[in-house]
C-alpha cells in the first residue's frame, strides 16, 4: 500500500481513508512524522491512546514492510484480522503456524507483498528469521510492550534484552519502542537496553479520566465483588484479577453460580482451553474474565467496562497496566479493588521469600510501598497515581476519595496501644492474637500465655476487631511494624516505631468505614455519561449491534474488529441514507465502506 502525497498530508490521508478517523490525537501526528522520516522514538502512551497507529501509519508511508515485535502470540491473529478489515496487507510469523504457512508468509515478505508483519521476539532472534529480514526491504521495527525489557518491571521477558541486535544489524532502519506503563527508571532502562539512547521520547499524559478508581475495605471479597458487578455492571464485560490460580478458578465458579458468565484464565491451564476462553471473551458480549496477570497484555477489546482486583497488585505500574484495560473506547469505566490486611502481609511475605537478590527485593519493597500509599491515601487517587509517573494534576472529582472523602483522625494513641501490645507479647505473636489482647478477649491461648495479666490487656476494647485490623494494616503499610514470616507471622517493631512510642511523632490514619453494598444508581459517572440516544436511535443502535455480532461470527473475528460501539452509536445518530452519507463517520474507512456500506444503508432503510 503506497501513499504518494507528501509529509503530514500523507499521514492524515492514510488516517482518514484507511482507518476512518478525521484527526490525530495528542502526539500521534508528531510521532508518525518523526518515524516516517526515519527517526527512532520511544513512545509512552496510555492504553487506548492510539499507540498502534504510531507504527502502522509510518509503515504504510515508508517503502518496505513494518516489522512489529510483540510477545502476544495468542492475539496476533486478531491484530492481523483487524488490519485486513481496513485493507492493510498484514501477516504474522509464530509457533502456531505450519511449515507451509510460515514459508508462504516468508515468501510474501521477501517479495514485498506485505505492509506489516508481527513476529514474537523468540522467533525474531532465530538465524533463519534474521536472514529473512536482511533479504527483505524493512520500513521500520516497532517494539511493542517495550516495558518487557525492564528487569525491574512487572512483565520482564528475557528475550527482549536481545532486541538490541536490531540496531546493530539494521542501523539505517528506524525503530519505535512503545509501552503504556513506565516510570522514569523503566524508561531509562528501555532506552539503554534497546540502544535507543538517542531516540526522541514522546511521553503522553498517563491520565485516563473516564476511569473511576475505587478501593474498598475487604470484608468478604467475593461477595463484595458480586455486589459491585450486580450493582454497577450487570451484563457488562469485565476482568477480575486474582493472585493465585486456585482463586481464579474459585472466583469464576462463584460468579457463574451467581448468574454471571465468567471464564478462568491462568498459566496453569491447557493452552487450548486458555486460548478458547480468551477468544470467547473477545468475541462475545458481557463476559467476565477472572484471571491472574498472565491475562490482558495487548487485549484490544474496547468495551471492557470494569477491571476489579481481589488481591493487591505488586506495584503501581502493574495496577495501572491492568486497570488501563477498562474503557479503551473512552466510555465510563470502573477500576475497583477490595484490599485488606492479609493483602499487605501476603505481598510482604512474597518479597521476603522470593529467591531474588537483596537489591531486587529492595526495589520490590519500594514499589509495594508506593502501591500501599495509593491504597491508604486520604487525597485524590488520580493525583497520587499520576504523581507516581511524574505528572502533576488537580483533584479529579471522579474517584472514591473525591466523591466520598475519607475521614482522617489522629491515630497516635491507638497506634501506641498497638505497638505497646506487640512489645509486651515479646514480639512473638501474629496480628489476630495481638488484637485479642488489645480488645480483652479471654481465649484459652491468651490465658495459657498469661497475656490477660498484661497492662495492655483490654485497653483497646472500645474498637471492633475490624477497626483494629484496619489500624494494623496501616501501621504495617507505614513501616512501623514488620511481619516475621519465619516465625509464624509474628509482629515485630521496627526502628521507625520508637519515636511514635515515645510520643515524638504523631500518626494520621484513615478512619475505618464499614463496607456498604453498592447501589445501582452509584454507577452513574459524573462528567462521563454515555452519549444519550433517543428511543429511535437506541433501536437502530441495538439492531446495528446484532448485525455486527452476526457479521463477526461469519468472519470469525471479534465484534469490535468490524466496528466499535462508538462508530455504531454515531451511525445510529446520523442515520446515513447513502454510501456517501456514511463516508466521514468516525471509524469508517474506505475498505469498510466498500465491504459493509450497502448492508448498513439497507438496514437503516428497513427501519424507515
Amino acid at each position: 500500500m503506497t501513499h504518494p502525497s507528501s509529509g503530514s498530508t500523507r499521514a492524515l490521508d492514510v488516517l482518514e481513508t484507511v482507518f476512518g478517523y478525521p484527526a490525530f490525537r495528542g502526539q500521534q501526528a508528531e510521532i508518525i512524522e518523526h518515524v516516517a522520516q526515519g527517526g527512532d522514538a520511544l513512545v509512552l502512551m496510555p492504553t487506548g491512546g492510539g499507540k498502534s497507529l504510531c507504527y502502522q501509519i509510518p509503515a504504510l508511508l515508508r517503502d518496505g514492510v513494518g516489522v512489529v515485535i510483540s510477545p502476544l502470540i495468542a492475539l496476533m491473529q486478531d491484530q492481523v484480522d483487524a488490519l485486513a478489515e481496513v485493507g492493510v496487507r498484514a501477516a504474522f510469523l509464530n509457533s502456531t503456524q505450519t511449515f507451509e504457512e510460515s514459508s508462504r508468509i516468508e515468501r510474501q515478505l521477501r517479495d514485498g507483498e506485505l505492509d506489516l508483519v508481527y513476529v514474537a521476539p523468540e522467533r525474531l532472534m532465530t538465524p533463519r528469521c534474521l536472514e529473512l529480514l536482511q533479504a527483505s526491504r524493512i520500513a521500520l521495527f516497532a517494539i511493542d510492550e517495550a516495558h518487557c525489557v525492564s528487569q525491574w518491571g512487572h512483565d520482564f521477558r528475557p528475550e527482549y534484552i536481545k532486541l538490541s541486535v536490531l540496531h546493530e544489524r539494521f542501523p539505517q532502519v528506524p525503530r519505535i519502542a512503545l509501552t503504556a506503563t513506565a516510570d522514569q527508571q523503566t524508561r531509562d532502562e528501555i532506552a539503554h537496553r534497546l540502544q535507543l539512547d538517542d531516540a526522541l521520547q514522546f511521553v503522553s499524559s498517563f491520565d485516563r479520566p473516564n476511569i473511576r478508581y475505587q478501593i474498598v475495605e475487604k470484608a468478604n471479597g467475593r461477595k463484595q465483588l458480586l455486589d459491585f458487578i450486580q450493582g454497577e455492571h450487570a451484563g457488562d464485560a469485565g476482568i477480575v484479577y486474582c493472585l493465585s490460580r486456585k482463586k481464579v478458578e474459585e472466583t469464576a465458579d462463584f460468579l457463574n453460580a451467581s448468574g454471571i458468565t465468567a471464564l478462568p484464565y491462568h498459566a496453569g491451564m491447557e493452552y487450548a482451553q486458555r486460548s478458547a476462553n480468551q477468544a470467547r471473551f473477545l468475541r462475545e458480549e458481557g463476559i467476565v474474565m477472572t484471571a491472574t496477570i498472565a491475562f490482558g497484555m495487548g487485549i484490544d477489546k474496547p468495551d471492557v467496562r470494569f477491571v476489579a482486583h481481589l488481591d493487591l497488585p505488586k506495584s503501581i505500574e502493574g495496577y495501572y497496566q491492568e486497570t488501563g484495560r477498562a474503557g479503551r473506547d473512552g466510555g465510563p469505566a470502573n477500576a475497583w479493588m477490595a484490599y485488606g490486611l492479609q493483602d499487605v502481609v501476603q505481598q510482604r511475605r512474597m518479597i521476603a521469600e522470593s529467591e531474588a537478590d537483596e537489591t531486587f527485593k529492595r526495589v520490590l519493597g519500594v514499589k509495594l510501598d508506593a502501591m500501599l500509599g495509593l491504597c491508604e491515601t486520604l487525597a485524590c487517587r488520580r493525583v497520587h497515581l499520576l504523581d507516581y509517573f511524574g505528572q502533576g494534576s488537580e483533584r479529579c472529582g471522579n474517584c472514591d476519595t473525591c466523591l466520598s472523602p475519607p475521614i482522617s483522625f489522629d491515630g497516635t494513641v491507638a497506634v501506641q496501644k498497638l505497638l505497646s501490645t506487640v512489645y509486651r507479647v515479646d514480639q512473638r505473636f501474629a496480628g489476630g492474637h495481638v488484637i485479642e489482647v488489645l480488645r480483652g478477649i479471654e481465649t484459652e491461648r491468651i490465658q495459657q500465655w498469661r497475656h490477660d495479666q498484661l497492662s495492655t490487656f483490654g485497653i483497646g476494647a472500645d474498637k471492633s476487631e475490624a477497626e483494629w485490623r484496619a489500624i494494623l494494616r496501616q501501621v504495617i503499610a507505614l513501616g512501623l511494624i514488620a511481619v516475621d514470616y519465619e516465625s509464624y507471622s509474628a509482629l515485630k517493631l521496627t526502628d521507625a516505631a520508637r519515636p511514635v512510642l515515645r510520643g515524638a511523632q504523631a500518626v494520621q490514619l484513615r478512619q475505618y468505614q464499614k463496607p456498604v453494598k453498592t447501589k445501582r444508581d452509584s454507577g452513574k459517572q459524573k462528567g462521563y455519561e454515555e452519549s444519550t440516544l433517543s428511543a429511535e436511535e437506541q433501536a437502530l443502535f441495538d439492531k446495528l449491534r446484532w448485525w455486527r455480532v452476526e457479521t463477526a461470527r461469519k468472519n470469525n473475528v471479534p465484534a469490535y474488529v468490524i466496528f466499535h460501539d462508538a462508530t455504531l452509536r454515531e451511525i445510529a445518530k446520523a442515520r446515513p441514507r447513502s454510501i456517501d452519507d456514511l463516508r466521514g463517520v468516525t471509524g469508517v474507512g474506505e475498505k469498510k465502506l466498500e465491504t459493509y456500506g450497502e448492508q448498513i444503508v439497507a438496514l437503516i432503510a428497513e427501519l424507515g
